[in-house]
């Protein structure tokens, strides 16, 4: 009878260690997931290689693409978040400058993130991010707007089958970002 009741505290002590395991297993496959799209490149993001140094000159070519623009807000996120064009025809190898709104509103001030991803995929390793509010986490004071830049070029690498790209931004809340004081958040 003991060693039945043995077998059966080492069975449960085995089961709880693994559902906790997997509990916890769950928690960290979202940054594992992330790490994972960042090195292959899935899903349009680049590992850590957003920020594109200006380069000294730039090749430009006569062929046109269109870039769609998309935004979309995380739950959570009470701020209004839009392009401000929705599509560009641009020249590869040409520097542009587009923007996106935000207005916060909330009560109080708020912190997001903005998330890009590119689409087709394997596009992403052409469109190259010289000034973009997603580097930078970005703070908006109760009822603020503000126009948020994004200057980009599209490489004239780009394989011929990709004649549209869309470059899509996800907002997110920032939950435990320090709130700047009045006097430090003016710009």
């Amino acid at each position: 009878m003991t060693e039945r009741r043995n077998n059966q505290r080492k069975h449960i002590v085995l089961l709880s260690a693994l559902a906790v395991g997997m509990v916890g297993f769950s928690f960290a496959m979202v940054p594992l997931y992330a790490i994972f799209c960042e090195v292959v490149g899935l899903n349009g993001k680049k590992y850590e290689q957003e920020i594109s140094a200006e380069p000294a000159v730039l090749q430009v070519s006569e062929r046109e693409v269109t870039i769609q623009f998309l935004a979309q807000v995380g739950r959570g996120m009470p701020w209004e978040f839009r392009p401000t064009e929705p599509k560009l025809k641009v020249r590869l190898g040409e520097i542009h400058l587009t923007s996106y709104y935000a207005r916060n509103r909330a009560d109080q001030a708020v912190t997001g993130q903005a998330v890009p991803s590119v689409s087709p995929a394997y596009a992403a390793n052409f469109l190259h991010k010289l000034e973009c509010f997603c580097f930078t986490q970005q703070q908006l004071a109760a009822g603020e707007d503000q126009q948020m830049a994004l200057r980009f070029y599209i490489d004239v690498e780009l394989p011929e089958d990709i004649s549209m790209l869309t470059l899509s931004y996800s907002l997110f809340p920032v939950p435990d970002a320090e709130v700047a004081s009045p006097t430090l958040a003016s710009n």
